[in-house]
């Protein structure tokens, strides 16, 4: 090779390696999986900080001794059932006291998370909680990845980003990295989700199945799509035309969906009544932590009036609702949205009202809401708000764990469950 060939050649791996540092230094021309990647990761120390923080002041409590580390820390409360249901599996018959009834069981939390968790722990060798750990962290940057790609199908890339960055600092997002199933969940039912926005119903079908044994979200699901399904028919039944093969065939897909969300999200009650032998083993199961039976949209109107009183109580339970209802249809930034992502909400929220018992679990309960963070990125442009709502809700993160995590006795007895 030539002398003045040689030098161009290293003249042009030089500016090769320049570039690539460039890009490497500059976080802005990083691909956007990378980017969001990066995202979550310092959202997940932060929270790790927080954690570690709240752990060091943690004083005595059921599961360790006062002021433990990081990893125990993270492991206390829902995490220990989980590592219950994948050593130990499911009862066969619910436990009961002396008077017939029924005690805290793994009933209560569904199977597909401590199924993984078990599996991973026996390929690697890892103790269970360690393996749910990891498959929460790993599932929930998956979630954020795929939400931004969900919003991508309503704003611009910009506001996308912003959306699943909002996402990755939630008040409750440190849940994203303990041994819950909120994580996986969050990352089906945004798989879920972007399938059913892009019209591809078939390929929905197994994150469904997997999201409905993974929380309980399979009766709004159900609910969504088959609600979608009907407003698809009645637009025809409109237009007095009958549907093109297209159009068949894509009613027919939806069609086929809608039954398999239906029955996947009674499949877990099933299998408990299957196991069992008692037809309410999940429901009963369910009930014992609230202390009372099933009674749809009772605990909340029984919240208002023991909070508020029997007039004020009522008075603000409706104007919440009125408030939610008027934001979901009327709202600029949620109407955003689009149908799919705001009858997801409306159908979410209803299936809260009509089954949840409120509680202070119920911040944690809302994480599926998640479409609202597009919302919120909606409202305005301005770097200076978008960043305003990164710093309160890490704020409200820290108020989150140091309030609800760190395990403390009520004087009456019981505790703040997070």
């Amino acid at each position: 090779m030539s002398e003045p060939v040689a030098a161009e050649v290293r003249r042009g791996g030089t500016e090769q390696s320049s570039r690539a540092l460039d890009v490497l230094i500059s976080p802005r021309r990083w691909p956007w999986w990378a980017q969001l990647s990066a995202v979550y990761v310092a959202a997940r120390l932060f929270s790790f900080f927080v954690f570690s923080g709240a752990a060091f002041k943690q004083g005595m409590n059921p599961w360790m001794q006062a002021s433990p580390g990081y990893w125990d820390f993270i492991t206390i409360w829902d995490g220990r059932w989980y590592q219950t249901a994948a050593e130990q599996g499911y009862p066969s018959q619910l436990p009961v006291d002396a008077l017939g009834n029924v005690q805290e069981n793994a009933w209560a939390f569904y199977p597909l998370f401590p199924l993984l968790g078990k599996a991973l722990s026996g390929l690697f060798g890892v103790p269970v909680l360690a393996s749910l750990t990891v498959i929460a962290m790993v599932a929930g940057l998956g979630a954020v990845l795929v939400i931004f790609r969900l919003f991508l199908c309503f704003a611009s890339h910009r506001t996308a980003f912003w959306g699943a960055v909002f996402v990755a600092v939630f008040p409750v997002a440190g849940i994203l990295q303990v041994p819950y199933a909120e994580s996986l969940n969050l990352l089906l039912l945004a798989a879920s989700l972007l399938a059913v926005v892009r019209k591809r119903y078939l390929s929905a079908i197994p994150f469904v199945i997997l999201a409905a044994l993974s929380r309980p979200t399979g009766v709004p699901f159900g609910a969504v799509v088959g609600l979608l399904l009907v407003h698809r028919l009645w637009v025809l039944f409109r237009a007095r035309r009958r549907p093109t093969p297209d159009e068949l065939g894509s009613l027919l897909r939806h069609g086929a969906l809608t039954v398999v969300a239906c029955a996947a999200a009674l499949t877990w009650p099933a299998l408990a009544w299957a196991k069992t032998g008692d037809p309410q083993a999940y429901t009963r199961t369910e009930t014992v932590w609230r202390g009372t039976d099933l009674v749809p949209f009772k605990p909340w109107w029984d919240m208002a009036v023991g909070v508020l009183g029997p007039a004020l109580g009522p008075l603000a339970l409706g104007v919440f609702l009125a408030v939610t209802a008027w934001a979901l249809l009327k709202a600029p930034a949620v109407r955003e949205l689009g149908v799919e992502l705001r009858l997801w909400c409306a159908c979410y929220l209803g299936y809260l009202l009509a089954f949840l018992h409120p509680q202070t679990s119920t911040f944690r309960m809302l994480l599926p809401l998640f479409p609202l963070a597009l919302a919120t990125a909606f409202v305005s442009r301005s770097r200076a708000y978008r960043w305003t709502v990164v710093l309160m809700f890490s704020l409200l993160q820290i108020v989150w764990i140091v309030w609800l995590w760190a395990w403390a006795q009520l004087p009456g007895g019981g505790d703040y469950p997070p």
